[in-house]
């Protein structure tokens, strides 16, 4: 691939850019608001010019309500060797196409599985991809230098191919992305008026929970208006969740013990079923969950501690699989957690004691 045309700098248009361009590709952007096309041009994302003629890949980077039309366009006017969209849902914008009477060999609908809370062309990065699946919905009639393109594009991005069907892709997206999100903004709205002082008491948990909740609601709307019905299928199975689990806790308030053994076989029934899905979770780089030890090591919110307990991890050979932060209320200090294999553990506890580190058992 020597030529692409983005269209649509957003977040995910900008960053494919990026990772295009430093790899030498020349890119040419444009947006309906040109202004946002020239941050994303300013940033090294390509130029905001119009190409010449067709370019090798089209990426377009549309709301999912928009892609139809802005690729029915590109086709027409012939802007590309080969066209794909990176919306979040893949079989609405097919069918739409279909029912343009388009030649779809040239097409491929593609979504990279990464992204942040923030949008825009400022918030883009050239390595979002890396490491991420990025999913493929090629049929028998695509046009095999035009998948050929588009894994190409993918490994320029670092990210995993995944071929997958349109619809079963909508399905997946709706159970690991959608729902939750949903979910957790409902969670977060419960936050919006309750009292200052149990705000105050907000932890971990409460922050890996509602952290998608941040995410820009146009954004939500576009995608969920493209998805509403294996979204609202699995919102009605959370639903039936619900109703069984505040049964069981009005039961735990009974006096009655045999209304309050039923409580508690249903609460537990919820929670075994959540550890068996949570295990289902990929571990690192989308292989089998592992487990890990955790190495709790206290520290003062100061510039450079991360640094100097990865440094000491790695002077004692330990290699850090993961890492989480709770930051202490009121204080400036902190909890890190460090996650490592089990063997690693009391190498890297008698290194960080040596080195100075407080330590919580």
């Amino acid at each position: 691939m020597r030529t692409a045309l983005v269209i649509g700098t957003g977040l995910i248009g900008t960053s494919a850019a990026l990772a295009l361009s430093q790899r030498g590709v020349a890119v040419h952007l444009t947006d309906r608001d040109p202004e946002q096309a020239r941050t994303a041009a300013a940033l090294g994302a390509g130029t905001d010019e119009a190409p010449e003629g067709p370019v090798d890949l089209a990426i377009v980077a549309a709301p999912p309500a928009h892609v139809a039309a802005v690729l029915a366009d590109a086709m027409r006017r012939g802007a590309a060797r080969g066209y794909i969209d990176v919306a979040s849902v893949k079989g609405g914008p097919r069918r739409e196409l279909q029912a343009l009477g388009l030649d779809l060999s040239a097409y491929i609908g593609t979504h990279p599985m990464s992204g942040r809370e923030k949008s825009g062309p400022l918030a883009a990065t050239g390595d979002l991809f890396e490491g991420r699946p990025w999913v493929l919905t090629s049929t028998r009639d695509t046009d095999t230098e035009v998948l050929n393109l588009v894994l190409e594009l993918v490994s320029h991005c670092r990210a995993v191919p995944v071929v997958m069907d349109a619809d079963a892709h909508d399905r997946a997206v709706a159970l690991v992305s959608h729902m939750p999100h949903l979910v957790s903004s409902m969670v977060a709205a419960r936050l919006e008026n309750a009292e200052e002082a149990a705000v105050r008491l907000c932890g971990q948990g409460i922050r890996d929970v509602t952290r998608i909740a941040a995410s820009d609601p146009r954004m939500w709307i576009d995608i969920l208006s493209a998805n509403p019905g294996p979204v609202a299928d699995l919102l009605t199975d959370v639903s039936a969740d619900l109703d069984e689990t505040v049964r069981a806790l009005r039961a735990l308030q009974s006096s009655d013990e045999d209304k309050r053994r039923e409580g508690t076989t249903g609460i537990e029934d919820v929670l075994r079923r959540g550890n068996a899905g949570q295990v289902r979770v990929p571990g690192k780089h989308g292989s089998a969950p592992r487990a890990y030890e955790v190495v709790a090591v206290l520290i003062d919110d100061q510039p450079g501690q991360l640094a100097r307990i990865f440094a000491d991890a790695g002077m004692a050979g330990v290699n850090i699989e993961d890492v989480r932060i709770e930051h202490a209320t009121g204080q400036q200090a902190g909890l890190v957690q460090l996650m490592v294999e089990p063997k690693a553990v009391p190498v890297l506890t008698a290194a960080l004691r040596e080195r100075g580190w407080a330590l919580r058992q």
